[in-house]
């Protein structure tokens, strides 16, 4: 119960809809009763003793019943369905908002299939227990326990004689629950894991299909559908091998019931109808905690799905606001890094080693260096994507730890390597960190972008709808597009990261000269592999394992003779080749 008591916050709010779906399963639980009473008298009363103008009263006051149980059971069934549903409402909300909390460190190791499968097969997992399973395991206690009473009010030994079988039954119900909930929680991770494959396979299949490993992919699939096969057949099996154990005990005892009321019919201790009644009765006793191995079952799958759910809420929040941030309009752009070592992980190696640099606010820092030498690192710990092991990040003269997060990363424009565009239009994935962008303003950030010419070209211009990630337009179309979106928040702080790597040379020149004016008194970080995306900057950072080994103006690196120099007379060289070969 544990699991239940810490997601309490998410369904407790709503405890008025099932305390009401409670009261009206207990009237439904109790008309149930009454059926078998019914019965007997309608056997001892009217057919053995010939009362026949009870026959009346009896049907009028059935069909009362029927109506009522009618009533009581459409407003329990919608009264526990809206406690589940709100319930869940809250549940996949708060799920969501921590997501969105989650710093980049969660989303490193986190699989994309894996986080949706939680959010929605575990979620609806939990909200069935909510919305059925807590109401149903009330419903079975009551039916219970005053069908005993009844039973008990009939005959004193045969109830004693029903009782010792609940014993067997309720141990053969406990050990259900020991091997059923390990073995659904294999279920639950092997579905993730297998929707985590399906959606890694349909978001590659470019690449899937570009090297010819679809016969690969396939394999891959396979093991994961085969492990998800056996965890169901395991499964499977603990069902088959306990609910006809359930159901083999329980007609023991209305066989041993059977026998023994006969006997006490026969010899004058029992009436017939209270015998019938007993029957109907018993399986109200039997029946029900035969069913409780269900009720175990949607208890185990809705503990295990609250358990994975948990797991993400109970996620630490390595980056979050302090108490007592300051509160300025706009930031002017000066960025210090003092002592800052960075480590991903405790255990990792050190990804930034002790930097120490001044950007003047305004000023165009260049960074360049091998892949895996530090240049992203550095503008991720500027927006607090990160937070450094040791030293601080300053802007303006402030750690980052000093401002809102929101406001840090409203002050600073992203275009990622890698641009990602949502599926909707153009226009609303410009202006998506400023949606309440006019037209005009849209239209003048793409040209700055060089993106407003074949946006134009498109059936819909900026109205044009695209797919998944973009589908539809041109590595170098999504880029162009990525950067209008940076440009119209009008950041003081703007990051390129390597934003030019997936246009040719000649549309890269216009974007550089577009920028140039866009840069013009703004704080500008350019990571790039191309010398010529660099050359303008004042100041270039060279960095090898993340340490600065080279810094200076293009002009005074080149004279240095040292790794930067090299870089470019290895890129020089290329196009040199690239001209002869022309």
């Amino acid at each position: 119960m544990e699991t239940f008591k810490k997601l309490k916050q998410y369904y407790w709010p709503y405890k008025k809809y099932f305390i009401a779906s409670i009261f009206f399963v207990l009237i439904v639980t109790g008309i149930t009763v009454i059926y078998p009473m019914v019965l007997q008298l309608t056997i001892d009363e009217v057919i053995t003793a010939g009362n026949y103008n009870l026959i009346p009263i009896l049907s009028i006051g059935f069909i009362i019943l029927m109506i009522i149980k009618g009533i009581t059971n459409f407003a329990q069934q919608y009264l526990g369905d809206l406690f589940g549903i709100k319930s869940v409402y809250l549940l996949r909300d708060s799920l969501y908002k921590k997501l969105q909390r989650l710093s980049f460190t969660y989303y490193d190791n986190a699989r994309t299939g894996d986080t949706m499968s939680r959010l929605t097969m575990d979620v609806e997992g939990f909200k069935f227990f909510l919305a059925a399973g807590l109401k149903e395991l009330v419903r079975v206690v009551f039916l219970i326990v005053t069908s005993l009473f009844v039973m008990f009010y009939y005959s004193i030994p045969l109830a004693l004689l029903t009782m010792a079988v609940m014993p067997f039954l309720i141990v053969v119900v406990k050990r259900f629950d020991q091997r059923v909930h390990p073995a659904f929680r294999s279920v639950r991770k092997s579905l993730g894991n297998l929707n985590t494959r399906i959606q890694e396979n349909v978001s590659g299949m470019n690449t899937v299909k570009s090297l010819s490993k679809e016969d690969f992919e396939i394999n891959r699939f396979t093991v994961d559908n085969k492990k998800y096969r056996e965890v169901n057949i395991e499964t499977a099996g603990i069902w088959a091998k306990y609910f006809p154990l359930m159901e083999l005990i329980g007609n023991i005892a209305m066989v041993s019931l059977l026998i023994f009321g006969g006997w006490l019919v026969i010899e004058g201790k029992l009436q017939l109808g209270e015998l019938v009644a007993f029957f109907s009765l018993v399986s109200y006793i039997i029946g029900p905690l035969m069913f409780l191995g269900f009720i175990v079952n949607q208890f185990s799958q809705a503990k295990a799905s609250g358990e994975r759910l948990l797991e993400i809420l109970e996620q630490e929040e390595t980056v979050t606001d302090q108490e007592d941030t300051v509160k300025v309009d706009k930031l002017e752009g000066h960025v210090e890094f003092k002592d800052v070592t960075l480590r991903y992980y405790e255990d990792d190696d050190e990804a930034l080693k002790n930097l120490n640099f001044e950007v003047p606010a305004g000023k165009i820092v260049g960074l360049i260096g091998a892949t895996g030498s530090g240049k992203t690192s550095i503008t991720q710990l500027l927006a607090r994507f990160y937070q450094p092991s040791e030293g601080v990040v300053y802007l303006d003269g402030r750690p980052t730890t000093d401002y809102p997060l929101s406001f840090i990363r409203k002050q600073i424009g992203y275009v990622f390597q890698e641009a990602f565009l949502f599926s909707t239009t153009i226009k609303d994935n410009i202006a998506f960190g400023n949606p309440h962008a006019t037209m005009e303003e849209i239209i003048e950030a793409a040209k700055r972008a060089q993106a407003h010419d074949f946006i134009m070209e498109m059936p819909r211009g900026y109205d044009t709808m695209l797919g998944e990630r973009g589908m539809g337009l041109s590595g170098g179309q999504r880029q162009r597009i990525s950067i209008a979106r940076a440009l119209l928040i009008d950041p003081t702080i703007l990051v390129l990261d390597d934003a030019t790597s997936a246009v040719d040379m000649e549309t890269e020149q216009r974007i550089q000269l577009a920028l140039k004016e866009v840069m013009n008194d703004r704080t500008t970080f350019i990571i790039a592999h191309r010398i010529s995306s660099l050359k303008h900057a004042d100041e270039i950072l060279v960095l090898d394992e993340g340490k600065i080994v080279e810094r200076g103006t293009h002009d005074q690196l080149i004279e240095n003779g040292g790794p930067y120099q090299r870089i470019y007379e290895i890129q020089y060289k290329d196009r040199e080749a690239i001209a002869g070969i022309n």
